[in-house]
């Protein structure tokens, strides 16, 4: 029982681990004695957050753009060139778009639901593999997707094609969980609320206070919320949790 939080020494991929909430995730892992590989699609920010987190563990850059096929081969290449398995899959690349509904283009709807849906499948697909090369029985590899409040509820901004992303992503969970579970592989899907990251970022400065106000708990999700629920994902806790959706709002949608 002592041990059942450890992920230490395990082999993890954090798309979009540059920022935001996949930085939150990749740092919370290299804290915790975890081999990080983080993929952001802008080359020269994804390395020096990985030499940064090299400094309390073992992180490696892998720029790749998953918006398109190319770079979901590529990045899946890359982790098979240097690890004959892995153990944590954290599929958190994403883009939104706002727009109003009279004006919202196609480029937008398609931009989102390739990088937030479409990447998801076949990253996954192309990495199994090594995922199945990693789980036991009492140790499964894990699939974490990030989703998002916005695709249990209805969000308060014109973006369309995010939330059907994200409900999308859900519902793919779900069936990961049930296809693989065979494998020894888990998928569970993480649903936050408001954090601080760069999707957030106006709508934080412009309307803090009012979500804020509209979270039970009072406040919005801080690094350690994030990482502490991937850590759990990740660990021997939760060898036996798969096809959840865990919504990690304060209470936003279950409360309310």
């Amino acid at each position: 029982m002592k041990n059942l939080f450890s992920v230490e020494g395990k082999v993890a991929l954090v798309t979009g681990g540059s920022r935001g909430i996949g930085l939150m995730i990749a740092r919370g892992y290299v804290e915790n004695g975890v081999k990080v590989y983080i993929s952001s699609r802008k080359a020269e920010v994804c390395d020096e957050v990985a030499a940064e987190l090299s400094k309390t563990g073992e992180c490696i850059s892998i720029p790749a753009d998953l918006a398109d096929m190319e770079g979901v081969e590529y990045l899946a290449g890359e982790i098979k060139k240097r690890e004959k398995s892995l153990d944590i899959l954290v599929n958190n690349a994403g883009a939104a778009w706002g727009a109003p509904i009279d004006e919202f283009p196609e480029a937008g709807w398609d931009k989102v639901m390739d990088l937030n849906v479409k990447s998801i499948f076949f990253l996954t697909q192309k990495l199994l593999p090594e995922l199945r090369a990693s789980g036991t029985a009492e140790d499964p590899a894990r699939i974490i997707n990030i989703g998002s409040i916005d695709g249990l509820g209805i969000p308060f901004q014109s973006t369309f094609s995010y939330p059907a992303s994200k409900a999308a992503v859900h519902q793919l969970t779900r069936v990961l969980a049930s296809r693989l579970a065979a494998d020894n592989i888990t998928a569970n899907a993480i649903a936050p609320g408001p954090f601080e990251s760069e999707m957030m970022a106006a709508t934080l400065k412009d309307f803090r206070k009012q979500i804020e106000a509209r979270v039970p708990r009072g406040r919005i999700g801080s690094p350690e919320d994030m990482a502490g629920t991937a850590i759990y994902l990740a660990s021997r806790a939760s060898a036996f949790v798969t096809g959840t959706i865990l919504a990690l709002d304060g209470g936003s949608v279950t409360l309310r």
